[in-house]
């Protein structure tokens, strides 16, 4: 059994690797908000729990059970998520906070029936892969919006970026999953762009917007 607190330190360390190849100690107690001291001391008591492959000052690694306990945390995370989406009518930008609780109930029938309540969804609200019941993570491959091109169109369906501020700011710009984006021109300057979507001629979005909006190709407009 783990406890609330090794979950949270697996469930950081899965997402950082899989957003780089190599984590420290260091960015690990960043990410967290944590000592250093604190850190490794947790590394040691999962490096016994075969969790964590711990060495002093090199890269820190999940062990494959390590990868699938966390997966399993994340599992949990985004059913909740999406159950409160969907059967809550929560907002997408409401419902982290909540599943951060909900994720550490130690019970598999509860899961289990959420899953089917939900007609077993393979992605959360914000479009993450939503592990399946080993651990495994089918992930997919998107393209950044802002690497798009005018005439382009495609299909909005993710997001790198979940944080409520984000999330309301696409929601009041009518933004979301599964919506066709014509893109009408991009700004040579810094990248900015204007595109056509639903009741949207042309709504101009930041770099740093299309940057977080993960999208699929569809046909050359």
């Amino acid at each position: 059994m783990t406890s609330l607190t090794e979950e949270n330190y697996l469930k950081a360390l899965f997402h950082l690797a899989d957003a780089q190849e190599q984590v420290s100690v260091k960015q690990l107690a960043q990410v967290l908000k944590i000592k250093m001291p604190t850190v490794t001391s947790m590394m040691k008591k999962l490096a016994e729990k075969d969790l964590v492959h711990y060495e002093s000052y090199k890269p820190l690694k999940l062990t494959q059970q390590g990868k699938k306990e966390a997966a399993l945390i994340i599992r949990k995370h985004r059913l909740t998520e999406m159950y409160l989406v969907e059967k809550m009518g929560f907002g997408w930008e409401q419902v982290h906070e909540i599943a951060e609780q909900v994720e550490h109930i130690n019970s598999a029938i509860f899961f289990e029936r959420m899953d089917e309540l939900i007609g077993h969804p393979t992605m959360d609200p914000h479009g993450s892969p939503i592990p399946d019941k080993n651990g495994v993570v089918a992930w997919k491959s998107y393209d950044k919006l802002s690497d798009g091109k005018a005439g382009q169109s495609v299909k909005l369906a993710a997001l790198t970026h979940v944080s409520p501020e984000f999330l309301s700011f696409l929601n009041s710009k009518e933004l979301s999953l599964g919506l066709r984006l014509e893109i009408i021109s991009v700004e040579t300057f810094d990248g900015s762009m204007v595109v056509r979507y639903k009741d949207h001629p042309g709504e101009m979005l930041s770099t740093v917007v299309c940057e977080k909006l993960l999208v699929e190709q569809m046909n050359k407009h």
